[in-house]
């Protein structure tokens, strides 16, 4: 099927190099005419719950919305998708090549995230505190092997203090990693975005807050009170309040993230042992914030800290 896919693309004679899988079942080439020219192949078997629509449905959202996300160029329904190429090079591996750039390159990703902040509504899912709660589950339930119900409660209660409403658009997995540096572009163009199927609707900072408490890499602190302040500023807020915020936030996304690396791990994937002292670390920090100390407690009395490998 796949090479009757390319065929029918006009592109089968294209030279493939396969790009690094991320957590998912998807697959990745590039593809490259002898003139030069590239495309990303996405390989998305329906069979294993990918779900292409989506992804081609957040694709012409953020386009139509003056956003740099791949275009799609041919589909089919067999999960095969042919996308314009944004480029090769991550905002991860720029700021770890050039340091001195990370102020730049951080404020255009921030930059996005104001501008989508303001963006036209769409209907998606939502993680309000009750979703957000039981999302963390998984981690009481596969990590720790312990009851999920304190928990899943005390998440639930922090949001519903902190972070209660479900109103922006969040891409979920918005990290330097899945942004992709485009230094010749100019404004929202030069941070292009990748993997957000999974969009949603989210309290505001979400995604901020998963870009700043990243568990790939380690953020600056000096990054992290400049772009909180940036944000706050740009949607009204305080950033004492944005900075709670973005603490409560993230503490969910890596209390979630501790349990989803175990499933993976479970799974066959074993590189990500190495990321959950990372994730522990990172999560410790977010409920370092005083205003977290009743989640915090339960944390420390319910999950067990990773044992580096």
């Amino acid at each position: 099927m796949m090479t009757r896919f390319l065929t029918d693309a006009g592109v089968s004679d294209w030279a493939a190099k396969p790009i690094a899988a991320d957590a998912s079942s998807r697959a990745y080439a590039r593809l490259t005419a002898p003139g030069g020219d590239s495309l990303i192949l996405m390989d998305a078997d329906p069979a294993t719950g990918e779900d292409t629509a989506q992804f081609v449905r957040i694709a012409r959202y953020l386009t139509d919305h003056g956003f740099c996300a791949p275009r799609i160029i041919s589909a089919d329904p067999a999960g095969f998708l042919l996308l314009s190429d944004l480029g090769q090079q991550s905002l991860a591996q720029m700021a770890s090549r050039t340091p001195a750039d990370q102020q730049v390159l951080y404020d255009a990703a921030t930059d996005v995230l104001i501008q989508l902040d303001g963006a036209a509504p769409l209907e998606l899912p939502q993680i309000d505190p009750v979703r957000g709660g039981q999302m963390v589950a998984i981690t009481a339930e596969l990590y720790a092997g312990s009851d999920p119900a304190p928990l899943v409660a005390a998440v639930q209660e922090a949001l519903t203090r902190h972070a209660p409403l479900a109103d922006r658009i969040a891409l979920r997995d918005f990290h330097a990693e899945n942004l992709i540096w485009r230094p010749q572009a100019s404004g929202s163009d030069r941070v292009g975005l990748l993997d957000f199927q999974d969009a949603c609707l989210a309290p505001r900072g979400y995604d901020l807050a998963s870009l700043l408490s990243d568990i790939r890499r380690d953020v600056p602190a000096d990054i992290i009170a400049r772009e909180t302040a940036r944000f706050a500023r740009a949607t009204g807020e305080t950033a004492d309040d944005m900075a709670l915020r973005l603490a409560v936030l993230g503490a969910q996304r890596n209390l979630r993230i501790l349990g989803v690396f175990c499933r993976l791990i479970a799974g066959g994937k074993g590189r990500y042992s190495a990321m959950m002292p990372r994730v522990w670390s990172v999560l410790l920090r977010d409920l370092g914030h005083p205003a977290l100390s009743e989640l915090r407690d339960i944390v420390l009395r319910d999950i067990p800290a990773p044992v580096a490998p």
